[in-house]
């Protein structure tokens, strides 16, 4: 297993380092289009389970700034083009293409940009840093992803007011269409609407208000509220989300939330500690804890290893060890 585990590293660092190398050189696209992205491959040894191996997305970025008022964003991701499970081969047949944004903005002013497309739910900090070269970990904290609706096709206002040393960031928003496409395990969303504000100064804090329906076995009508904070001292990184929704006939509430802390160790090294709670409608809580290393082995390209644990076992938090590395191109 270890030899094939190893194996699976290899193959993927190669294929890595290739796709880097390839999209080192500037694209000169026509009209002033601008062209990223990022990808990542992951490995993990499930706790209770099987080892696994997967590059988890290949993700293309795009940009167009009229240098006026109007500006155009796109991403567009191939989700898992590759996967491999001990006792198996490397698999292809499961990738799919996925328009994870596609949005236009019209800039009035800083205090006031209207949005229209595809975007991430202003909510929290996670959901809106989610590609994987800008977070610390390989895990993402479950709060973040089965509570609520991670993206939505519709309108949004939002700005910035400054004052001082510090701003107030708001926006507000509500979704006009559905979903373009429905994976097999999403959880249906809809009738998305809410509100977000967040302070920016000595530390960032925001709040936000949502509304939304859940389509499962069991037709739901919630309301929500969560509550995060970021903040830097003396080379530590300190950050939280907690989330709270209640169901407007029944009243059952579930929710959860996690703490972070990032110490640097030098020579680009990170120490990565976490804590998460999620208690989904009807279920019990479950908790886990996240320790790590990252390193920065370039500007934008970042090897993670972690071991995540705890009591008890839920499918949407796997525990063992997870390795990945992630790259920004």
């Amino acid at each position: 297993m270890i030899f094939k585990l190893l194996r699976a590293v290899g193959s993927l660092l190669v294929v890595l380092i290739g796709c880097n190398q390839a999209w080192a050189a500037d694209l000169n696209l026509p009209f002033g289009i601008e062209l990223g992205g990022y990808t990542t491959a992951r490995v993990q040894q499930n706790r209770h389970g099987r080892a696994e191996a997967a590059l988890d997305e290949v993700s293309f970025i795009l940009r167009w700034d009229s240098q006026q008022r109007v500006k155009l964003f796109a991403e567009i991701e191939l989700e898992q083009p590759m996967h491999w499970a001990e006792g198996s081969a490397f698999k292809t047949t499961d990738s799919y293409v996925d328009i994870e944004r596609l949005y236009g903005d019209y800039v009035f002013n800083d205090q006031l940009v209207v949005r229209g497309g595809r975007f991430l739910t202003p909510i929290g900090r996670w959901n809106q840093l989610h590609a994987s070269p800008l977070v610390w970990t390989t895990s993402r904290p479950v709060a973040t992803s089965q509570l609520f609706p991670m993206a939505l096709n519709g309108l949004m206002l939002h700005g910035v007011k400054p004052f001082n040393d510090a701003g107030l960031e708001y926006s507000v928003f509500a979704e006009t269409l559905k979903d373009q496409r429905e994976d097999l395990h999403e959880i249906k969303f809809r009738n998305t609407r809410g509100a977000r504000a967040m302070y920016t100064g000595l530390a960032d804090i925001g709040m936000t208000y949502m509304e939304f329906d859940e389509k499962e076995f069991i037709h739901r009508d919630y309301r929500m509220l969560s509550a995060d904070f970021f903040k830097v001292y003396q080379g530590w990184e300190f950050s939280g989300e907690a989330f709270f929704r209640k169901d407007k006939q029944t009243h059952e509430s579930s929710g959860g939330g996690y703490l972070q802390a990032v110490a640097p160790l030098g020579y680009q090294w990170f120490a990565v500690g976490r804590l998460e709670t999620f208690n989904a409608s009807g279920a019990e809580t479950v908790e886990r804890g996240v320790l790590g290393l990252t390193w920065r082995f370039k500007q934008n390209q970042l090897f993670k290893i972690e071991y995540a644990g705890g009591h008890q076992e839920n499918p949407h938090m796997p525990s063992g060890v997870l390795t990945s590395i992630a790259i920004l191109f």
